[in-house]
């Protein structure tokens, strides 16, 4: 309820010169990056606009995502690259056995690390591995490992080891950090033993901190987004700023950050990474939809002027490996339109932009379209 004030006539000129200062100063301030921002009302719209209204073909940038779908006559996950306005679909796995998900591509765009769910009942089993941007040379990083980023300059993948031995699909059964060296082959713990039930990772431009959600763990967090060292121990709640939610992901310039703060809303906000603790502003609402439908698996493009997320039926399941049927991808500018680039509704979640523009996989379409179904190759340094 509103509140309501009485002033008197001899305070109105005091109360009255308080109430311009702070609209001014609300209007205009002096933020964290020490400059001047304009507050931003973004007017955003609960259904998908017409494709017309965003001009896709000029985002230069492609898209990765898992999609569950057909393949040779069975129904499983693959990993699929996409033009940003929905055009030349390209399935990077093509393996009818193996359920492929969670694509992340390298800061160069020349390569993918992602979890494969391998085996049946009480056999399978989610490991992390790697391959090169048009689906090659596979190489597994570990085994009952998930939620795998990568670092800055392509080098090292960030991953974080299963809760249980048994599978599961809950996106937090997560247990400690491991780093592995691409050249060395070795696996080195973080330095904080106790991320517990952290996922969604994502690594910041500077190598300095690592940005994840956390649901309920020994850490004293719950459901909520947390930066910490990428090389100590220190953990700040990022709710202290307004940032509440899950699934954060940050620009390639370390400057903006997105996240879900609902199952029907997508956020935006300034993030300084620059100082001794991480500091956000100007959050507010990007994307919003009905109460009947969900918005997940948000992130940035390249440039910053483009977020893709995952869009369909309030009862799909948004956790890796959770079925999705209706769900597909929207592109959105940062205004608050947004399209679908998919219609068929197969499942597509986790989209992630490849962050330049990578070589057509089709200029070799015998090695592309048939690269997934050939032996992975197991590092022999494997957990």
């Amino acid at each position: 309820m509103a509140k309501r004030f009485n002033i008197t006539h001899n305070s109105l000129s005091r109360a009255g010169i308080t109430v311009l200062l702070l609209l001014a100063a609300s209007a205009t301030v002096k933020d964290a990056f020490g400059e001047r921002q304009i507050s931003k009302r973004v007017r955003v719209k609960r259904v998908p606009s017409s494709r017309a209204e965003l001009n896709l073909a000029e985002i230069p940038f492609k898209i990765l995502f898992e999609t569950y779908r057909e393949t040779d006559g069975r129904q499983n996950w693959e990993l699929f690259q996409i033009n940003a306005d929905g055009s030349n679909p390209i399935n990077l796995t093509e393996t009818p056995e193996i359920d492929e998900m969670y694509a992340h591509a390298s800061a160069d765009g020349t390569k993918i690390c992602f979890v494969a769910d391998e085996g049946t009942g009480r056999d399978r089993l989610r490991s992390v591995y790697y391959m090169n941007i048009d689906g090659t040379e596979r190489v597994r990083v570990a085994l009952n490992a998930r939620q795998p980023c990568w670092s800055p300059d392509g080098k090292t993948i960030a991953y974080l080891k299963g809760e249980y031995e048994r599978y599961s699909t809950r996106e937090y059964a997560t247990s400690e950090l491991f780093l592995y060296d691409l050249q060395s082959g070795e696996h080195k713990p973080h330095p904080n033993t106790t991320l517990h039930h952290i996922y969604a990772i994502c690594w910041s431009p500077d190598k300095r901190w690592f940005l994840g959600a956390v649901h309920g763990s020994n850490m004293g967090y719950s459901d909520t987004i947390l930066a910490f060292d990428a090389d100590g121990t220190r953990v700040f709640d990022l709710a202290r700023w307004g940032v509440k939610g899950c699934r954060p992901d940050i620009s390639s310039d370390g400057t903006k950050m997105t996240w879900g703060e609902t199952d029907w809303d997508l956020c935006l906000a300034d993030i300084d990474l620059s100082g001794r603790s991480p500091r956000v502003l100007n959050v507010h609402k990007v994307v919003e939809c009905r109460r009947s439908q969900k918005v997940y698996h948000v992130d940035l493009s390249p440039d910053k002027k483009y977020i893709v997320f995952s869009y369909g039926p309030w009862d799909g399941g948004q956790q890796v490996g959770g079925k999705a049927k209706g769900w597909n991808l929207c592109v959105s500018d940062l205004t608050g339109r947004w399209v679908k680039i998919t219609t068929d509704g197969l499942h597509y979640k986790e989209p992630d932009w490849v962050p330049i523009r990578s070589a057509d996989p089709q200029a070799d379409e015998s090695t592309a379209g048939n690269s997934g179904t050939e032996q992975a190759t197991e590092s022999q340094r494997s957990l």
